[in-house]
Parts: structure tokens; C-alpha cells; sequence
């Protein structure tokens, strides 16, 4: 999912959250029922959750052009490497030598 796909994902999930909580209200005050309400907001969070989860095709409309390493030097780039760590090879002395 590219970034302007995560950006869609979380305002349609906070849309439809915000939609289904007032349906759900207006409904379960209708009908007088707390029990019909829930239902219907876990319903619609389930809904909701099948829509913006999932990394769907839309969601990847404007993917990150990503520059070549090599590409990278040509133009100047400096490109850096992970340094290797240390190794400790110092042994700490045991207890029993101590004495």
C-alpha cells in the first residue's frame, strides 16, 4: 500500500465508522433495542474492516519510484553501507579464577 492508499484507508475508515455509529443509533433508538444496535455498529465495523484493511488494487494507485543503487552513484549519490559491528572477543573472567 503506497502512501497516498494509507491515507484513503484511514478517512474511509474513519467515515464509515463515524456513518455506522449514527445508523446504528438512530436504528436501535427506533426500534428501542441496545442489543439491535450493536449488532448493526459490529456489522458495520466488520464492513469496515473488509474494506480497509485488506491492501486492495486501489489502494496502490501512485506507488514510490525507488532510485537504483547504481543509478544512485552515477548521479552522485552517495549510497551507504552498514558498517559491520565489532566483535567482543574479550573474555570476562570467571568467579572461580578470582580466588
Amino acid at each position: 500500500m503506497d502512501w497516498q492508499g494509507q491515507k484513503l484507508s484511514e478517512m474511509l475508515m474513519q467515515i464509515m465508522l463515524l456513518v455506522s455509529a449514527v445508523v446504528a443509533f438512530v436504528a436501535g433508538y427506533v426500534m428501542s433495542s441496545f442489543k439491535n444496535m450493536l449488532i448493526i455498529y459490529a456489522a458495520s465495523v466488520g464492513i469496515t474492516l473488509l474494506t480497509t484493511v485488506p491492501d486492495w488494487p486501489f489502494f496502490n494507485r501512485n506507488p514510490l519510484q525507488w532510485l537504483d543503487p547504481k543509478e544512485a552513484e552515477i548521479h552522485g549519490v552517495r549510497v551507504q553501507k552498514p558498517k559491520p559491528q565489532p566483535q567482543n572477543t574479550s573474555k570476562k573472567p570467571s568467579k572461580a579464577s578470582k580466588k
